[in-house]
């Protein structure tokens, strides 16, 4: 719940069920230093349950949003007239828990939701813990967090006691050492392993389709390249934005597990010219394409997964004017749709000529793939364009689609955030906001999207290494 709102705050919509694309830019305007506002977007649900449902906070923020005015309000008159109306509640109490609405916003909280309220750390004092200092980062835990979470296994005694009997720096130099170790092993690159178990919810295996090695029933593509492509971009200091963009394939070796880049597999048929990493991958394209015209799928899988926002929890929105346009004659143009369907419509443009599971055509990029296709879908379906929008910036292809979401801020995050998950335990909390943006940020501005790099960082944390 948290990493919601520490990655992104709220469209906040007036008047009926129009949504409102300025509300997260004036929100912000407003709070520019508020955790909801670093590096992401807002996502509907600081303000409602689901638009237009207001939850408690929005619905402290009607009456003084342009009282009088005429229903609903342009976008201009709720862009002027949403600061006055944040103000006007700060000192509120929306969700009853005993914290104001302006301490929630400022401190990473949820002003609407009663069990999400700023937490004090601190007040315990020496020697309550004979084995740790649990008000403090304490490298005999972060020591033993290392060695079961890279490695799979515990410090032995021996072991415990060698590392105590080390200096600080001493102490800090093994546990870098131990990592980069353990990211060798099995447990962390091989089958399975913790890089694989981060990849499940992006690539969304189905047993009885996959094609190849552990071949299903229903054989239709070979998803285990994709663990492979995801997995090189997160080792040995490799680029992990090229999950997204690399022409290339990779190829996966076994006893030991080695991934080993190359520029062709029999089981990929999108040529390289057109190869945008795992989104036009042989399993992305046959299970999240199939036979749908306009692959909004395929989109919303790639927004969610690999820039961490999910437009059917109104993350990420970022209409565009005139959208959407409804080529496919699918309805999304009804009020209850069209305030995601404008941003989730030109996310899908770029995605219109790769063809999911069509015979000798499947999983490949086809130019012409509506009109040859899907001619009968409606009689616009062909003036479907391939130049879309990725956060309200104009993308020529899925190309620059790829490009552009790689370089955002957004890509940082969701990748960082996967890991804190993992290593941490759960999303960033409001207490940790702090520790999490200045390593995102170092992962983007200093190491090169290099994830070796910020594990060691990630280990470094209070969040991580204290008990």
């Amino acid at each position: 719940m948290l990493r919601r709102l520490i990655l992104g705050a709220a469209v906040c919509l007036s008047g009926e069920v129009l949504a409102k694309p300025p509300g997260p830019g004036g929100f912000c305007a407003t709070y520019p230093s508020a955790p909801a506002c670093i590096g992401q977007q807002p996502a509907c649900t600081l303000c409602h349950t689901a638009p237009p449902q207001r939850n408690p906070y929005g619905a402290s923020l009607e009456p003084h949003l342009a009282p009088g005015a005429a229903r609903p309000l342009s976008d201009g008159d709720f862009s002027l007239a949403l600061p006055s109306a944040l103000r006007a509640v700060e000192a509120e109490d929306a969700d009853g828990d005993g914290v104001s609405n302006l301490e929630e916003v400022q401190r990473g909280t949820l002003p609407a939701d009663p069990s999400s309220r700023p937490v004090d750390t601190g007040g315990c004092g020496p020697g309550q813990n004979p084995q740790y200092d649990v008000c403090r980062y304490d490298a005999r835990f972060a020591y033993r967090r290392v060695l079961l979470d890279f490695c799979g296994l515990s410090p032995t005694y021996a072991q415990l006691k060698a590392f105590a009997a080390l200096s600080a720096g001493g102490q800090q130099a093994l546990l870098d050492s131990e990592l980069d170790r353990c990211t060798t092993t099995e447990f962390w690159r091989g089958k399975n392993g913790q890089l694989w178990k981060l990849a499940h919810p992006k690539i969304r295996p189905v047993g009885s389709l996959k094609e190849g090695e552990d071949r299903g029933a229903i054989p239709l593509a070979d998803y285990y390249d994709d663990y492979a492509l995801y997995a090189y971009a997160q080792l040995d200091d490799h680029d992990a934005r090229e999950v997204m963009t690399a022409r290339y394939f990779v190829r996966r070796q076994t006893q030991p597990t080695r991934y080993t880049r190359v520029e062709s597999l029999p089981s990929q048929s999108v040529e390289s010219s057109r190869r945008a990493g795992n989104l036009t991958s042989a399993w992305s394209l046959i299970s999240f394409v199939m036979f749908t015209a306009l692959p909004r799928n395929a989109a919303a899988q790639s927004y969610r997964a690999y820039l961490g926002l999910d437009i059917a929890k109104q993350e990420g929105l970022h209409s565009i004017p005139g959208e959407p346009r409804d080529y496919d004659a699918k309805g999304v143009q009804a009020p209850a749709c069209a305030a995601c369907h404008a941003t989730l419509d030109p996310l899908s443009y770029p995605f219109r000529n790769y063809n999911g599971i069509a015979g000798a055509a499947s999983a490949r990029y086809v130019p012409n793939r509506l009109e040859l296709f899907f001619s009968d879908v409606s009689p616009t379906i062909s003036q479907t364009p391939e130049a879309g929008y990725l956060f309200g910036r104009p993308v020529r292809d899925l190309l620059e689609w790829a490009e552009v979401g790689a370089d955002s801020d957004a890509f940082a995050i969701s990748a960082v955030t996967d890991y804190w998950k993992l290593l941490v335990g759960h999303a960033p909390s409001a207490e940790e906001n702090a520790e999490f943006v200045a390593t995102w940020r170092r992962f983007r501005d200093t190491h090169g999207y290099s994830v070796q790099r910020m594990l060691h960082d990630v280990i470094r944390t209070e969040a991580y290494g204290a008990p």
